[in-house]
């Protein structure tokens, strides 16, 4: 299994292409112009990958101003959480607000729910519903290579934000607490933003969950 991340956007939102006997899957495209989304597809091109799987950890502008781009290039369909689907519909209308351009995401898109599981050659990604920072955020964890997808829920010594509208902070400490600290605390954490963590560190030393 190999996972690059890019960084991209004026968020510094963090993209992940997770590959597995050359098929990959892409998480959070955050890809917002012309030289991001080459960057994205020359990484593919050149390791001779083959998309099979577009996922939204949550529907933030951030982690969809590359959907429309995956999803025309490679013919795939966005995955994402139910509860996360007014978010997207209301992603144009957001991004005026911010007063960014978005290419308009694709509004056809499956669903996946908690405990699911998404293959991918010779891994399994178990989906894990993880609301508060968003009503339908989920993250992807992978029990044998020992690393979670956290998306924009747990950050090195941080927490994602609650000030957004369907944002809930009791909920995402609850999310944090029940559903991520009882993984194992080798668990690498892969975020939405800035370095990676894991769940021991995050338990002993994070300021937001003492």
């Amino acid at each position: 299994m190999q996972i690059q991340k890019f960084t991209f956007n004026s968020f510094q939102e963090n993209t992940y292409v997770i590959s597995s006997k050359k098929d990959c899957m892409i998480i959070d495209p955050g890809c917002c112009n012309e030289a991001e989304k080459q960057m994205l597809e020359n990484y593919i091109k050149n390791n001779n990958l083959r998309p099979v799987e577009l996922i939204n950890t949550h529907c933030h502008l951030d982690h969809i101003f590359g959907n429309q781009f995956i999803a025309n290039k490679y013919e795939l369909k966005p995955k994402m959480h139910k509860k996360d689907l007014p978010l997207l519909e209301k992603a144009a209308e957001i991004a005026k607000l911010y007063g960014v351009q978005l290419d308009p995401p694709p509004l056809k898109v499956d669903f996946i729910s908690e405990n699911e599981n998404i293959y991918l050659g010779d891994t399994i990604w178990k989906v894990i519903f993880t609301p508060g920072h968003s009503p339908g955020h989920i993250c992807l964890l992978n029990t044998d290579q020992e690393k979670i997808i956290a998306g924009d829920v747990l950050f090195f010594m941080s927490i994602g934000r609650t000030d957004l509208p369907g944002s809930n902070h009791n909920d995402l400490i609850k999310s944090i607490k029940t559903k991520l600290f009882t993984l194992d605390d080798n668990i690498e954490v892969l975020c939405g933003h800035g370095n990676n963590t894991n769940i021991g560190f995050e338990k002993k030393h994070n300021p937001f969950l003492k």
